[in-house]
């Protein structure tokens, strides 16, 4: 991750530029008198830089919630931060802060909110689940040019890998997609997609609540999943294997198929280095038999106005349980213009969402995106407004 350390933290008054780096306001932890958070937009990205005071020096790096990419965005933010405070550096690993040529176009990388718009059309749709190096999701869109592929990753540095191997093919049948997967299936349509891929995921062997096989998320494969639509989770891990055939056999009803050491037309390189350990490969493979309904979601995220400063002090570390979701109000932030921030949890328990909310007395709004638009989510807002408005 981007990072550098600097002498000592040297605030600015803000707003403030940096050549084409707008610095917009900073905000300061509350109760952790060491921490602060500084507003960027870049590039017509928005997002924070975290400022973390050390023993002997200070540290200044991308924060996780909002962070952009490419990954060049952060570091150009970093530098100019760091020349605009007149900060000196003791030390630090942005380096190179140019454009890759092959990242000049970023049509394949599509934002949670592209989709919330309106779902790309298409006569074919296959999701790929943590594609990782890229390398069956480029092979599968080469293939099959006539099917839209999306790929979801949150590892940044392999989303960008990825962009750059799709404008270097001059592929047209990718999107990119850096969010949970788990999240990102309430905005697909029912009965659209002929695959979802999820190949190798990480086993979370001591947090099994993080894995990406559960029964909520395979009952969100089948409704979008098309009538004979497959779900295939291929996997090198006995007890990733073992736990999601528990999940998938507890279903009420449904086909599947298991493999062991099945050959597939390409390979990722975690699977080359499992075969040349000698490891056994395991897939289960379900196959929808049955058409669902369509979904109907409405809502508003829109805050009513006012700023109660003792209110929203009081929600700090606190937790506020709502039918089928919960809110969870983890740090508290004060703006150097005297708005209030909150670094929250919420939705439901098993696809929680990670956000800011910004207040303001005369307005307040989600940072750096709304939340994704399903019924639990809409529920749980509304609770939240009430929380922080009255």
């Amino acid at each position: 991750m981007p990072h550098i350390h600097i002498k000592s933290f040297k605030p600015v008054a803000m707003p403030a530029r940096h050549e084409e780096t707008a610095f917009n306001f900073l905000a300061s932890n509350v109760v952790y008198k060491d921490e602060h958070l500084i507003s960027v937009t870049l590039e017509d990205k928005s997002f924070f830089l975290l400022v973390k005071d050390g023993e002997k020096d200070v540290l200044l790096k991308s924060e996780k919630i909002s962070r952009p990419s490419p990954t060049y965005i952060v570091k150009r933010a970093l530098n100019a931060y760091a020349a605009l405070s007149e900060s000196e550096v003791l030390s630090s690993n942005v380096d190179d802060t140019s454009k890759n040529i092959h990242l000049e176009k970023d049509e394949a990388l599509w934002s949670i909110h592209d989709f919330a718009k309106g779902f790309p059309e298409a006569k074919d749709v296959r999701i790929e689940v943590g594609f990782g190096s890229g390398r069956h999701l480029l092979h599968q869109a080469q293939e099959n040019p006539d099917v839209l592929f999306i790929g979801i990753e949150i590892h940044k540095p392999s989303v960008e890998q990825a962009l750059k191997q799709i404008n270097i093919l001059g592929l047209k049948n990718v999107i990119l997609l850096d969010y949970d997967a788990r999240l990102f299936l309430e905005l697909v349509p029912s009965n659209i997609v002929s695959k979802i891929y999820v190949h190798f995921p990480v086993p979370w062997d001591k947090k099994p609540h993080r894995r990406v096989i559960s029964t909520a998320f395979i009952n969100e494969s089948t409704r979008v999943l098309a009538l004979q639509g497959q779900l295939e989770l291929r996997t090198d891990s006995e007890n990733y294997f073992a736990y999601s055939w528990e999940t998938f056999i507890s279903l009420n009803k449904a086909k599947l198929m298991v493999n062991k050491n099945q050959e597939i037309a390409i390979s990722s390189k975690y699977e080359d280095r499992w075969k040349k350990m000698e490891k056994n490969i395991y897939d289960i493979t379900l196959i929808n038999e049955e058409i669902s309904p369509k979904i109907k979601v409405g809502g508003s995220f829109e805050f009513s106005t006012g700023l109660d400063e003792a209110r929203i002090m009081a929600l700090n570390s606190t937790t506020e349980k709502t039918e089928g979701g919960f809110i969870h109000f983890e740090r508290l932030y004060k703006t150097d213009d005297n708005r209030m921030m909150l670094r929250i949890s919420m939705g439901s328990f098993e696809r929680p969402e990670h956000l800011y909310v910004i207040v303001g007395s005369d307005k307040s709004y989600y940072f750096p995106t709304q939340p994704v638009p399903s019924q639990i989510n809409f529920a749980v807002h509304k609770h939240l407004d009430g929380l922080i408005h009255g």
